[in-house]
């Protein structure tokens, strides 16, 4: 192995000892826990955020042979009061890995926290030890301890809430570790650009999990490319997102805080607020203080390879937003409910891009909470409607349709533009896909094309949306201000009120 191919190990040593005190001589192979590639050239990754999600992707760090999960970091200690899409799916996903059905066995509810989240590593990499047991996983309740003394970490993974997004990359990229992040880099647009700009002047390797492969995409390129559609006009996509709870006013009375769960730490930047279980636990992606709402947890997977795809890289110049209202009866009379906490429960964004490198100015539009475009008359002539979640592509000449993120493209009208393009069609479940892993990257020392640095439009776009939302008017935005032009107080939205001691 040639050292200047690979990433410095942070010389290794810091972490070596973990493992020495867990073995004794045995085969690099097994002190590694992962089969036959030695510790040294694994990529040594911190993973912070314990949660439904952060388990559930677990699996996929811990089976994958390059990686080393050494640290796992939540602010919740273990609690089993976690929802999700199903009762038992968190569970079987980890019994499955750890290769035993009986791990959770008559316990409640579901799991989470770092307790689980470091038990799950160390019964995965038992399996491979001598022994039969491990202990080489350290285990943090504050991310900013584990950056601190943890410099044998090459790589974080953040898989925190939304709003704590931005202080991690941060912290973990001033100390050279490399970060991957899911969706969204920030909830707020001048923190992602603050972590963007971090990422371009460090350069320090970054992935936004949102990116991926899209053949079809790369068709859809192609038939703009062919002027089947003429020029770009509109780009409609559509979610039922949300699939959470929606609130429309604080929740009340407050709770008292669970033991083991440290509310400070998991506020982060945020400015205290007595605690309440609605806003944590896979619940606060519909907060504003603490998520981005529909269109930042869908919108990233759809329009981030598509804008990279399409070579849309100039931010929108404006942007304009309607959400769900509603009354409430108060002494049998009913009064509007003034929502300024929360995302609503469906909205419609519209954006106007600027004119691009090879695309005029044009317009997109996001539906989710089951709004969606009405169907265009070359559908209604096959008797069609648009599907529950959607992508369409409007053009001067005509118009492309495909699932939400552009799965089994058609133009339209399809009985009559797609005569004999059957063998262009993309089943996007048969297409053999570009592979890029992050993880690979890392080890090279190679930015992914997810890479932070690329994802400027991407989180103006998503953040801005958010802005004219609370905005509750169109808002004009300088894309090289970073302000809005139009509304001075609209200008509150691009940052937050932060906590002492958190401010970016």
């Amino acid at each position: 192995m040639n050292p200047p191919d690979k990433l410095n190990r942070r010389e290794f040593l810091s972490s070596a000892a973990t493992f020495a005190a867990s073995f004794t001589i045995v085969p690099s192979h097994v002190i590694a826990g992962l089969g036959k590639i030695p510790p040294s050239d694994q990529l040594a990754v911190a993973n912070i955020g314990c949660g439904t999600q952060g388990l559930r992707e677990m699996g996929g760090l811990l089976q994958n042979p390059k990686v080393r999960v050494v640290a796992v970091c939540d602010s919740n200690k273990f609690s089993t009061d976690y929802i999700d899409w199903s009762p038992y799916g968190i569970r079987d996903s980890i019994r499955q890995t750890i290769g035993d059905d009986s791990w959770w066995e008559g316990k409640p509810g579901i799991p989470g926290g770092r307790d689980v989240g470091q038990e799950y590593v160390e019964k995965y990499y038992a399996q491979n030890s001598v022994s039969g047991s491990y202990k080489g996983c350290k285990s943090y309740e504050d991310f900013r301890e584990l950056i601190a003394k943890e410099s044998g970490i090459d790589a974080v993974k953040i898989m925190t809430p939304d709003h704590t997004h931005a202080p991690i990359a941060l912290a973990a990229m001033d100390q050279k570790m490399y970060v991957v992040t899911h969706k969204p880099i920030s909830n707020r647009l001048l923190e992602g650009r603050k972590v963007i700009e971090k990422a371009q002047s460090s350069g320090v390797v970054t992935h936004l999990l949102a990116w991926s492969d899209r053949p079809e995409y790369r068709q859809i390129k192609a038939w703009m490319d062919a002027g089947l559609i003429g020029e770009l006009k509109e780009i409609h996509n559509w979610s039922y997102r949300p699939v959470w709870q929606q609130w429309t006013k604080r929740p009340s009375p407050p709770m008292s805080i669970p033991d083991g769960f440290n509310w400070d730490l998991w506020l982060g930047p945020v400015p205290d607020m007595p605690y309440h279980k609605n806003y944590t636990h896979n619940v606060f992606r519909g907060w504003y203080e603490f998520g981005g709402g529909s269109v930042a947890d869908m919108g990233h997977y759809s329009l981030f390879p598509l804008f990279e795809t399409l070579g849309i890289d100039q931010s929108p110049v404006s942007a304009r937003a309607f959400g769900t209202t509603t009354r409430e009866e108060i002494n049998q009379v009913y009064q509007w409910v003034k929502n300024d906490v929360a995302f609503p429960a469906s909205c419609t964004i519209k954006w106007n891009f600027p004119e691009q490198a090879n695309l005029p100015a044009f317009d997109l539009f996001w539906y989710d909470g089951g709004m969606k475009p009405f169907a265009p008359e070359e559908l209604e002539l096959d008797g069609k409607d648009t599907p529950e979640e959607g992508l369409m592509i409007v053009g001067t000449k005509g118009k492309i349709l495909g699932g939400f993120r552009g799965e089994d493209p058609v133009l339209l009208p399809e009985s009559k533009m797609m005569a004999g393009r059957d063998s262009e069609r993309i089943n996007s479940r048969e297409v053999e896909r570009k592979t890029d892993s992050w993880v690979e990257s890392m080890l090279e020392k190679k930015q992914t094309p997810g890479s932070f640095t690329r994802a400027t439009c991407i989180t103006d776009t998503i953040n801005l949306g958010a802005i004219a939302l609370r905005a509750g008017k169109k808002v004009d935005f300088d894309a090289n201000l970073i302000k809005i032009t139009n509304d001075e107080t609209a200008n509150q939205y691009l940052t937050r009120e932060y906590r002492a001691g958190w401010e970016i």
